[in-house]
């Protein structure tokens, strides 16, 4: 099957890390996280209307500096080599970031106020949906090999993947 795809961004994010080398392995490690910003192209902005009832955003985005893709690789904190799929590493055939983010509303028609990000500043953003826990929360889910090297968040105490 050869299908083409196109995306494009809709914003860019802004936050504190310049280099991969300063970013969170997980967006719920920095404490206190820092508020990021989301600014939305002009095209896109009316896409915006009624957000502001929600008090979580699922942001994806596009790893814009990562390495090439590697299927399978020996994550920094495990000895075992793992496959791509099975970890939530940037360097990914597509690379496409997923995070869960507070949304702590709006910093004018055009710029979202968030926190709990892990991703490099000027990350290019390429959709943002709602939170919803209703369909979007999991609370007996597994974290397979992850489990032992999950991240606490310090807020709540609850693991999430390194």
């Amino acid at each position: 099957m050869s299908q083409s795809l196109t995306v494009h961004p809709i914003g860019i994010i802004g936050t504190p890390w310049r280099s991969i080398a300063e970013c969170p392995r997980n967006g719920r490690q920095p404490v206190p996280a820092p508020t990021c910003s989301v600014r939305i192209f002009p095209d896109y902005v009316a896409g915006l209307q009624s957000l502001g009832g929600f008090s979580h955003l699922i942001l994806l985005y596009w790893f814009h500096e990562t390495k090439p893709p590697e299927l399978v690789f020996n994550p920094p904190f495990d000895s075992q080599p793992r496959g791509i799929f099975a970890t939530r590493a940037p360097f990914r055939p597509n690379p496409i970031g997923l995070s869960v983010v507070a949304f702590d509303g709006m910093d004018g028609p055009d710029c979202l106020k968030v926190r709990y990000l892990d991703c490099l500043d000027d990350t290019p953003l390429i959709d943002i949906k709602p939170y919803l826990p209703t369909t979007d929360s999991e609370p007996d889910a597994r974290m397979g090999w992850l489990d032992p090297h999950a991240t606490r968040n310090r807020q709540t105490g609850h693991a999430s993947p390194p």
